[in-house]
């Protein structure tokens, strides 16, 4: 995705350029994953630095919206693209990649201090083309709980997955927490903004660790996307969005 640049919310605006990748997440990062299934995600997105260096994920919620994590634009430089499409490694271009580019950014009053509000919406600069590779994943009902022990997907170049469980442990109420009981595995620096699944849905952005990765000793942090459904709706409504699925 490329986008064009304005100051603050609630159009934030570094150029941005997206790929929709359709199952693309950061392979070498994830620590204990495994290889999904190449074409099984197929809203997977990713946020590049010129020319095509991937820094970010990012979930398409809708035709023209990239849902991700608000510190992935910290501090970028003002030139990015996002890319979404089919594409199973973030290191070849595939035929059913559409690339972007990012036209406004939609923040939610991000505190970077204490990491909270960590989401982000990019708008494209034209429709995302929905087809088997590249399709809008699906938002949970606002302020949906996950219970303790549900079974979770976190997504990060391979697409790569891992089955995390949801924990309540030194979680707050702002996030969902994962961990994986009785092994070396988690999310890593990279994983940024990828989404976590659960049953289907979209409950959770990448958002941070605690003195490294997979540790053993704290989940992971990820941004809770149900707080935030009204106001991912409202988005959308007031931009124009809700003409799509």
């Amino acid at each position: 995705i490329t986008r064009s640049c304005r100051p603050s919310s609630p159009a934030l605006a570094p150029v941005l350029p997206a790929v929709l990748l359709g199952g693309v997440a950061r392979a070498a990062e994830i620590v204990g994953g495994r290889e999904a299934q190449p074409h099984s995600r197929p809203y997977m997105a990713s946020l590049q630095l010129f020319p095509s260096n991937h820094f970010c994920g990012g979930t398409l919620i809708h035709p023209r919206f990239v849902l991700t994590a608000a510190h992935c634009l910290n501090n970028v430089p003002r030139r990015i693209s996002s890319s979404q499409g089919e594409a199973h490694s973030l290191q070849t271009s595939e035929p059913t990649e559409q690339r972007f580019s990012v036209s406004r950014l939609f923040e939610n009053n991000y505190d970077p201090q204490e990491k909270l509000n960590d989401v982000l919406l990019l708008q494209l600069d034209r429709p995302a083309t929905l087809n088997p590779q590249v399709a809008v994943a699906q938002l949970p009902q606002q302020n949906q709980l996950l219970p303790h022990g549900t079974q979770c997907l976190p997504l990060p170049q391979v697409l790569q997955e891992l089955s995390v469980t949801v924990v309540t442990f030194l979680c707050r109420p702002q996030n969902v927490c994962t961990f994986v009981p009785r092994h070396r595995a988690g999310i890593c620096f990279g994983d940024s903004g990828g989404p976590l699944i659960c049953d289907g849905v979209i409950q959770g952005m990448d958002s941070f660790v605690i003195q490294g990765c997979a540790t053993r000793q704290y989940p992971d942090f990820f941004a809770r996307v149900s707080l935030y459904v009204d106001w991912i709706r409202s988005v959308l409504s007031n931009a124009g969005g809700e003409d799509g699925p």
